[in-house]
């Protein structure tokens, strides 16, 4: 589903990042055997991934930890040195950090902060200000925009270090959207959150997407950041790109079946169930079952003509549960290669 790279925003061919790691043995001996003859040992973080990405395209970005997912953003925006292949970004070469491909992306990232810990966040707006070279009346008018649409009204001038995490989170989102930059580096913005504001943060997210036109890569471990942003998502897994596609495509390439839910009229044992399908649950009225994909109708339909049924859905299993499947069906064919 690559976009043709003359009209991508972002373009990445055969992106590789090898990192050398020394190894050394427990214990003094073992220190006196590193100092005399280092062992090191070569790790490919990334191994070989290309995408592009449509101007205005929001993606989604998934992995479990250790797939690379990071270390693809920090090359990207220039804060990494690919060891191969090629990135582009607006045009630009990521690791050249050019200050005119600076003032065009921002990378955010929820274990990170920018903002200075014993000062308002006000006054690291004002360093961002001068950094980026924003005009006064643009910064004036970003400033009143950020503020109605994130709540900043009486937190701007606490120190940080006196802010909840989740306003901690609004400022760093603020600060370093303040340039109005056209590419978000998004690397688990939502993460320690609680639900209202992650939907918060979500819908800022949406709303700068839509407002400004900018492209949107975002990592999260939190599906729901996600299924609500992106439409498009990438997996990499081990460093190396094994899906690029619609959501909706991986959910049913990846899963052979779907959930069907039940309210019943009477109590039903899961023995008795388990000839509809797989018994994920059963509290006694209420019950889901995982059948296969071919087969929901015919399922569907004998569960309706023979069990006293109030309601019935049928819907795709959750995201995670995809993800999972996928992940794990991988780690089991390494281990049968």
């Amino acid at each position: 589903m690559n976009t043709p790279a003359q009209s991508a925003a972002v373009t990445v061919r055969d992106l590789q990042k090898q990192y050398a790691v020394h190894e050394k043995d427990p214990g003094l001996l073992g220190s006196l055997r590193a100092f005399v003859g280092r062992k090191t040992k070569y790790v490919d973080a990334v191994k070989g991934v290309s995408f592009d990405l449509a101007h205005g395209e929001v993606v989604g970005f998934l992995g479990p930890n250790g797939a690379g997912k990071t270390t693809t953003l920090k090359m990207l925006s220039g804060l990494l040195y690919p060891s191969g292949g090629e990135a582009r970004v607006l045009g630009f070469e990521p690791q050249k950090r050019e200050a005119a491909f600076l003032k065009q992306i921002t990378l955010v990232m929820g274990q990170k902060q920018q903002l200075i810990w014993d000062l308002p966040a006000l006054d690291s707006f004002l360093v961002n200000q001068a950094i980026y070279e924003i005009p006064d009346a643009e910064y004036r008018a970003t400033m009143r925009e950020f503020t109605e649409v994130l709540s900043l009204d009486g937190i701007l001038k606490k120190q940080v270090r006196k802010l909840s995490l989740g306003e901690r989170m609004k400022c760093e989102l603020a600060a370093a959207l303040l340039h109005r930059p056209k590419i978000l580096f998004l690397d688990e913005p939502t993460i320690g959150l609680d639900v209202n504001m992650q939907e918060a943060v979500r819908e800022f997210v949406r709303d700068y997407n839509v407002r400004y036109g900018a492209t949107v890569i975002l990592t999260s471990h939190y599906m729901a950041d996600v299924t609500a942003l992106a439409k498009r998502i990438l997996v990499i897994d081990k460093g190396e790109l094994v899906f690029d596609g619609h959501l909706a495509r991986l959910v049913e390439q990846s899963s052979g079946g779907k959930t069907i839910k039940l309210q019943l009229r009477q109590a039903a044992e899961s023995s008795e169930l388990a000839r509809y399908g797989q018994v994920i649950s059963n509290d006694g009225l209420s019950v889901e079952l995982s059948v296969p994909r071919a087969e929901v109708s015919v399922r569907a339909a004998k569960l309706l003509s023979e069990l006293d049924v109030a309601d019935l859905t049928v819907e795709d299993p959750p995201i995670e549960t995809v993800m999972a499947e996928l992940f794990g069906q991988r780690e089991r064919q390494d281990v049968t290669a």
